[in-house]
């Protein structure tokens, strides 16, 4: 058999072959940091496809609807734009130009024969992070031993999308194991942030919010276990949604720590613009997953709950906002991106209060312990078959610092230790759930808080191995709330100069502190999370709305 090395660098091969060689660009020196700006001055796209691709995902929609742009168009297009993506911030997977062409042009002939759309998301390229199987490609989820394993039929999620009439394009990069907040694999290597490609693109779903932040695609598909929607949305400065466990469906994908059934992980959309949540969420739901997928829930699109019907109509809100949640302290941008947001719900009429979290760092702990009580042996049967190591760390090579490992514990619980955790994340969840209800006294509505308003980290994008472990992420699986990300402003080191503090809550929060030096983080997104209850995804998307709304009404 080829040597785990080999096969990793043949499907490395095969996806640059799969690249139109009229596609390539002459990349940027690795010196140029902020590569943002590079898909439009790099003379690929035209300004026609530029147009496209700027757009925002209802008016692509609407064109698209309407005929003015064809869908074979605006593929190409996005296509375009997420070769050069690939070639700035090694974002990509799979590459399956002519296929995703053809399905486009099915759509473009259906829309000329019957004069009708073929679904709500007719025409629109949609991304997928590397778990969702389509049939005839490889899903390898980071694993060599994965390579050269085609797919026999579509994920649930890939069938409703295509009859929704998405047009599925790339699949995006994605962490060995899938189990870290940063993204790189022995196969297709590191993803870096296009707005300072020194620092991480967050994981697990990287590939996809570094795509998205480049505007290489419309709206991806990014999977949540700890914030691996959330985090790397907010690292890219994108917009992103976690769901509660079963609203979109997971069935007939690939996962680690298969069978693990307390916490969950979950799929949810991430996009350049706001109007990409609810579009992705109320054609996903409307398909009716729960007839195709067992563990679904079976929960109808609540239109009355986006118009937030029982919160006066979206029109005085409270929101609360959680400076820290009592593990670390956020260093200075967030900080000041929270007090942003508090002036511009206040101005805006609603209702802002601090949020007291209970119970973070047990929750986080007790969620950690639930992944680590299989997921050595998990790493190392998916390693193995291969013989390809796994991976410790994701500073480079040749750099020395030392950064925290997410990797498991020696050996992991037995199945009586791991019952009494899961029982007690369970008393903890009602113990949360009775501290949001108590919430009630103190809003000024008569309805206890409507959203959480915290951070998604609490950094923004940090070096090439420094993403730690965040309660701040963590903690919203483990209750199965929906929360959201939403951009705000960037680091700018001339505003957010590092203050002493003499003061700290414990070695790790130190920790924290001494990560920050300004100069470092240069340019990285500051985006913040909006947390709702369980299966309250309307209502945080049309929260997530409203404060969007308001940071654009009043710019900086």
């Amino acid at each position: 058999m080829p040597s785990w090395s080999d096969l990793a660098a043949d499907k490395k091969r095969r996806q640059q072959k799969a690249i139109p060689q009229e596609w390539l660009i002459t990349p940027p020196p690795e010196t140029t940091l902020n590569v943002t700006g590079i898909p439009e001055t790099c003379g690929l796209l035209t300004p026609r496809e530029l147009a496209i691709t700027d757009e925002d995902v209802n008016t692509l929609l609407k064109r698209l609807a309407g005929g003015e742009w064809s869908a074979v168009e605006v593929t190409i297009a996005f296509y375009k734009r997420a070769i050069v993506a690939q070639q700035l911030v090694n974002c990509l997977t799979e590459i399956f130009v002519e296929r995703a062409l053809a399905r486009a042009a099915e759509l473009d002939d259906a829309l000329k024969k019957t004069g009708k759309v073929v679904g709500p998301l007719h025409g629109l390229p949609i991304s997928l992070k590397d778990q969702l199987c389509i049939k005839g490609l490889e899903t390898t989820i980071g694993y060599v031993s994965l390579i050269g394993e085609y797919a026999e039929k579509n994920a649930v999620l890939v069938d409703i999308l295509e009859e929704c009439g998405a047009v599925p394009f790339v699949r995006t990069n994605v962490p060995q194991t899938l189990m870290w907040g940063e993204t790189l694999n022995n196969i297709f290597g590191r993803t870096t942030n296009p707005y300072n490609r020194s620092l991480t693109a967050g994981g697990s779903s990287g590939g996809e919010s570094a795509l998205v932040a480049l505007k290489g695609s419309p709206i991806g598909v990014g999977s949540d276990i700890g914030g691996s929607v959330r985090v790397p949305s907010a690292f890219c400065g994108v917009y992103g949604l976690k769901p509660s466990y079963g609203r979109v469906p997971y069935s007939g994908a690939l996962n680690s720590l298969e069978g693990q059934d307390s916490v969950l992980s979950v799929f949810g959309p991430i996009t350049s613009s706001i109007s990409g949540l609810k579009t992705f969420m109320e054609a996903v739901i409307k398909a009716k997953p729960w007839l195709r997928d067992p563990l679904a829930v079976r929960k109808k699109w609540d239109e009355a709950e986006y118009q937030l019907k029982d919160r006066d109509n979206g029109r005085k809100l409270c929101f609360a906002i959680m400076w820290d949640d009592g593990v670390c302290v956020p260093h200075l941008p967030i900080t000041r991106a929270l007090k942003r947001v508090q002036e511009v719900l206040t101005n805006a009429g609603h209702n802002v209060i601090t949020w007291y979290p209970i119970e973070h760092r047990r929750l986080g702990s007790l969620t950690k312990e639930i992944w680590d009580a299989g997921s050595l042996e998990d790493f190392a049967l998916a390693t193995s078959a291969s013989g390809e190591p796994l991976i410790a760390t994701m500073v480079p090579a040749g750099n020395k610092v030392t950064a925290a490992s997410f990797r498991a514990r020696e050996s992991g619980l037995t199945a009586y230790q791991l019952w009494q955790v899961q029982k007690e994340r369970k008393d903890i969840r009602a113990l949360y759930m009775e501290h949001w209800n108590n919430s009630v006294a103190s809003t000024g509505t008569g309805r206890p808080v409507d959203a959480i308003i915290c951070p998604a980290s609490p950094y923004a994008a940090p070096p090439h191995g420094h993403s730690k472990f965040n309660h701040y992420s963590v903690v919203w699986n483990a209750l199965d709330y929906t929360a959201s990300i939403f951009p705000v402003t960037t680091v700018d080191p001339a505003i957010d100069v590092k203050q002493p503090c003499e003061s700290f809550i414990d070695a790790f929060d130190r920790e924290v502190y001494d990560m920050y030096e300004p100069e470092a983080f240069q340019d990285a997104p500051i985006c913040l999370q909006l947390v709702g209850r369980t299966l309250e995804e309307e209502a945080v998307i049309a929260m997530t709305e409203i404060v969007d709304a308001a940071l654009k009404a009043r710019p900086q």
